[in-house]
C-alpha cells in the first residue's frame, strides 16, 4: 500500500516537491494527493497577479510532469471552498481543511509552514516540516562593505550602493551585472527563510506590493508590482552607533536635554543623521536612570536592551499610544512623524506629561514647526515643542527654542494688535529669529531680520515682515485685480479700476484708515491705467461656472489685458492651456456672459500688456 503525502500551499510554492521527485526521495512507493483547496488558492493568488500564485501553479504542473515520469501516483482530493471559506482565509481557514483532507486520508501532511506543521501535530496528524533554504549566497550582507550605507537593488540594473557617510557620499555600481528577477526573487526567498524554525527576518510592514523588514541590523524595503513597476530591494544600515559625548555638545545643550526639554523635534533630510542622533539621546536618558520606549515602524533604532521598541498596530499607532500611558515612560521617541494622526497623537502624548522625542523629516529647522502648523492649535505648540534640533551630514546645524507670549507682533504699529505670539529662538545667541501669530484666519510666520546681540536692531522692512498674502487678501476685497507696488518702508501704493476706488476709500475716507489701521501702513490709491501692446485674436468657449477666453499657445504664460470697449475688465495672465479663466459669478463674469447671450462679444478686445506686472 502506497504512503500518502498530502501537500498544503507553503510547501508547493517552495518547490520542495520536486527536488525530493528529483533525488529520488520521494518515489513509487507514495501517493502524492493534492487539495483542490490549495489549486482554488494558487489561483486566486495569480488572478491577483501575485507571483506566489503563478510560481504554485508552476510547481504543480513540474510535479505532476515528474510523477508521471516516476510512476508516481498523483490525484486531487476535496470541494471547492465555499465563499465562508474564501473570507476566513486570512484567519487559517484553507489551512485547517487542508488538514482535515489529511487526517481523513490518514495521509502525511507535507508543509512549509512552521505554524501549520505544529497545529497538524497537535491535532494528531502526521506531519513532515521541510523548508527550501536559500544559499546564503543570496544573503543581502555580501552586497555590503565596511563603507557602505545603503544598498538598492533594482531589476534590470546593476547593483547600486551609497558609500561613506552623512553628508559624504557617493552611489556607485558594485558589480557591472544587472540583476535579474531569478536572483531578486532569491534574494527574497533567503530573506524569507527560516533557519532552526525561526524567521530569518521580521515582517514590520506588510501590504499588496510592499513589505519593510529587519534582518538584523539592516532595514530593508521590497516593492513590487502594482506598488512600484518592478523589483526593487533596497536595505540600509547603520554606519556607526554614537553617544552625545562623540557630538561634542555645548554644555548647556546638554544640561537643556537633561532637565527642561521635554518636547523635542529632530529634523533634518533623509539619510542626515537624525535616526542616530535620536539613538544617542535615548542612550543619554537611560545613562541618566530614564525610562525611555519608542514608537517606530520599521523598529530599526539603535537601542540600548532595556528600551522596549514598540511598532505600529494594523498600520496605526493609536492602541499601542495607549499602552504607553499604562507602563509610563519618562520619554517616548517617535521615529518617524509624518501622517497628520502622527502629529496629532504626539501632541496628545506630550500634552500628558510623556517627554516626546519626534523624529520627522524637513529640509530646513523651520519646516519641521512649520508641518505642526494646522494640525494642532497655533497656542499649542510651544506646549508640544520647545526645542527643535536640525541635524545636516552627521551633524547639529541649528537649534531652536519656542516660547508663547503676548504682544503686538513685529511690523504692527497699533497697540490694541496684540494677540499671542509663538517665538522661535535662536538656543545659542537668544534671540528671536522668527515671530508665528493668527492674523484672520491664517497663521503667518514672520522673519526677523538684522537684530544685533545687544538687541538694537536696526528698523525692519514693514512690508516684507508682514505676509504678502494678507495684504492681498484684505485689498482683494474690494478689487480683486487690484495691483500692489511698495513705496517705503511704511507706505504702499494700491493701483484698482478708477470704478472702484470710491469703494476702496470709503465714505470720509472710514474704509482706507481701517485698512490702514489693519496692515499698520499708509496706502495711496490711484487709479490702475493699463499699458497694452497688441492685440491678441481670441475663441469663447464657457464650461460649467467658467467662461475661457482661448488663445494661441505662444501667448501662454503672458500678462493681458481684456477690455469693454474703453473699460477695463480684466487684467490677468494666460494659463498652461492657452486660456483666460473668468468665473461667472464674479463681475466681469457677469458682463461677459451677457455679452454672449446678446451675441455682442464682438465689443471684446484682448490686448498683450507690455509689463508684467504683479498682482
Amino acid at each position: 500500500m502506497n504512503k500518502k503525502i498530502v501537500l498544503d500551499t507553503s510547501i508547493i510554492i517552495d518547490g520542495v516537491i520536486s527536488n525530493k521527485i528529483d533525488n529520488n526521495e520521494i518515489d513509487d512507493s507514495y501517493e502524492i494527493i493534492i487539495p483542490r483547496l490549495a489549486i482554488d488558492e494558487l489561483q486566486s493568488q495569480a488572478c491577483k497577479q501575485r507571483d506566489h500564485g503563478f510560481v504554485g501553479l508552476g510547481e504543480l504542473k513540474k510535479i505532476r510532469e515528474k510523477c508521471i515520469n516516476h510512476n508516481i501516483s498523483i490525484r486531487i482530493s476535496g470541494q471547492k471552498p465555499s465563499l465562508s471559506d474564501i473570507k476566513l482565509a486570512k484567519n487559517g481557514r484553507i489551512d485547517a481543511l487542508i488538514c482535515d483532507i489529511a487526517e481523513e486520508e490518514n495521509a502525511i501532511l507535507f508543509t512549509s509552514d512552521y505554524i501549520q506543521h505544529l497545529t497538524a501535530l497537535a491535532s494528531g496528524i502526521q506531519s513532515t516540516f521541510d523548508k527550501s533554504i536559500t544559499s546564503s549566497s543570496f544573503d543581502i550582507e555580501k552586497y555590503f562593505d565596511q563603507n557602505t550605507m545603503s544598498v538598492h537593488l533594482i531589476e534590470g540594473v546593476e547593483p547600486l550602493a551609497k558609500k561613506g557617510t552623512p553628508g559624504n557620499f557617493s552611489l556607485e555600481k558594485i558589480s557591472e551585472s544587472k540583476l535579474n528577477k531569478q536572483i531578486l526573487d532569491e534574494i527574497m526567498n533567503f530573506l524569507f527563510s527560516t533557519k532552526d524554525n525561526k524567521k530569518v527576518s521580521n515582517i514590520e510592514i506588510s501590504f499588496d506590493g510592499c513589505y519593510v523588514l529587519m534582518y538584523k541590523n539592516l532595514r530593508i524595503v521590497i516593492t513590487f508590482p502594482p506598488v512600484s513597476n518592478k523589483i526593487e530591494i533596497t536595505a540600509v544600515r547603520p554606519i556607526k552607533k554614537l553617544t552625545l559625548n562623540d557630538y561634542n555638545l555645548d554644555p548647556n545643550l546638554v544640561d537643556r536635554l537633561s532637565k527642561d526639554a521635554e518636547g523635542i523635534l529632530i529634523a533634518g533630510r533623509p539619510g542626515s543623521g537624525k535616526s542616530t542622533f535620536a539613538s544617542s539621546i535615548a542612550d543619554h536618558y537611560v545613562s541618566n536612570n530614564r525610562l525611555v520606549k519608542t514608537l517606530e515602524s520599521p523598529r530599526d533604532l539603535q537601542v540600548p536592551d532595556n528600551v522596549v521598541q514598540y511598532g505600529s498596530f494594523k498600520n496605526g499607532y493609536e492602541r499601542v499610544a495607549d499602552l504607553l500611558l499604562l507602563v509610563r515612560p519618562d520619554f517616548t521617541i517617535f521615529d518617524e512623524v509624518r501622517r497628520i494622526r502622527d502629529f496629532e497623537m504626539f501632541a496628545d502624548l506630550r500634552l500628558t506629561g510623556i517627554g516626546m522625542i519626534g523624529v520627522i523629516h524637513a529640509n530646513e529647522a523651520l519646516d519641521a514647526i512649520q508641518r505642526f502648523i494646522g494640525k494642532i492649535e497655533l497656542g499649542m505648540i510651544p506646549h508640544v515643542i520647545d526645542t527643535v534640533i536640525f541635524i545636516n551630514g552627521g551633524k547639529i546645524e541649528k537649534i531652536y527654542e519656542l516660547k508663547l507670549t503676548v504682544k503686538v507682533p513685529s511690523g504692527m504699529i497699533e497697540q490694541d494688535l496684540s494677540r499671542p505670539v509663538v517665538e522661535i529662538r535662536d538656543f545659542y545667541s537668544n534671540e528671536v529669529e522668527y515671530e508665528i501669530y493668527s492674523y484672520g484666519e491664517e497663521n503667518i510666520i514672520i522673519p526677523l531680520e538684522n537684530i544685533d546681540k545687544r538687541g538694537q536692531g536696526e528698523k525692519n522692512n514693514k512690508i516684507n515682515r508682514l505676509a504678502e498674502s494678507k495684504i492681498r487678501e484684505i485689498i482683494g476685497r474690494y478689487d480683486t485685480q487690484a495691483e500692489i507696488k511698495i513705496i517705503s518702508n511704511d507706505r504702499i501704493r494700491v493701483l484698482v479700476n478708477k470704478e472702484r476706488i470710491p469703494k476702496i476709500i470709503g465714505r470720509g475716507g472710514s474704509t482706507i484708515s481701517e485698512i490702514e489701521k489693519i496692515l499698520g501702513v499708509k496706502i495711496d490709491v490711484e487709479a490702475k491705467v493699463p499699458s497694452i501692446g497688441s492685440e491678441i485674436p481670441f475663441s469663447i468657449s464657457e464650461s460649467g461656472s467658467r467662461i475661457y477666453l482661448l488663445v494661441d499657445e505662444e501667448h501662454i504664460g503672458k500678462k493681458v489685458n481684456l477690455f469693454l470697449n474703453e473699460e477695463l475688465l480684466v487684467s490677468n495672465q494666460i494659463g498652461k492651456r492657452s486660456k483666460l479663466k473668468i468665473d461667472k459669478k464674479s463681475d466681469v463674469g457677469r458682463k461677459v456672459f451677457n455679452l454672449i447671450m446678446s451675441n455682442n462679444q464682438d465689443s471684446l478686445r484682448l490686448f498683450e500688456s507690455k509689463t508684467d506686472q504683479k498682482i
